[in-house]
């Protein structure tokens, strides 16, 4: 797998920009520091800087905006290669670094969050649950499905006054070995 590509999934920060860029398509420093106001600009810069010398990420466009230059991105490799890299070669070393990641993120926006002197667990709306499912593969597949389709409606929302950026995850165990 990717250096580049790795290194980014052990950073939230990073890791979060790039899934931004993948959905927007291509997008702005302008955009993100919009979207992610969390985010310093001079670490904004730095990250996007890195991750365009590492080719991860390109300039599609530059263009002068008040005596700036405004820089568009978009991903500069293919994702879908290096998980399929991934699954070709059923790396596990790669797939419990991206699975830890994923755990990484979360745990990221939940330390934040609890260290806040306005936590309000409850007014928040903020949870996790596991439910333990005996399901077919065919079942599995349908219900991931299912709950891709659903999210699909809600993906595209900008931001507002009242629509907050949340994390929501889907984590499936492999089988237990019986």
């Amino acid at each position: 797998m990717n250096k580049a590509f790795m290194e980014i999934l052990t950073n939230p920060i990073k890791c979060k920009l790039l899934f931004e860029i993948q959905n927007c398509g291509t997008t702005t420093t302008k955009h993100l520091s919009e979207t992610f106001s969390d985010i310093p600009p001079a670490t904004l810069y730095r990250y996007l800087k890195k991750m365009t010398d590492d080719g991860v990420l390109k300039i599609v466009d530059q263009k002068q905006v008040r005596g700036t230059i405004e820089k568009t991105y978009s991903i500069g490799i293919d994702l879908t290669n290096i998980y399929s890299e991934m699954l070709e070669n059923n790396s596990g070393e790669a797939y419990m670094a991206t699975f830890m990641q994923y755990i990484l993120g979360f745990a990221s926006h939940f330390y934040n969050y609890c260290n806040r002197d306005d936590i309000n667990i409850v007014k928040d709306k903020s949870g996790f649950s596991v439910t333990p499912l005996y399901l077919t593969d065919n079942e599995l597949e349908s219900l991931v499905k299912n709950i891709s389709e659903l999210l699909q409606t809600y993906i595209n929302n900008t931001p507002t006054s009242e629509r907050k950026l949340r994390s929501i995850g889907l984590m499936i165990t492999p089988p237990n070995k019986d």
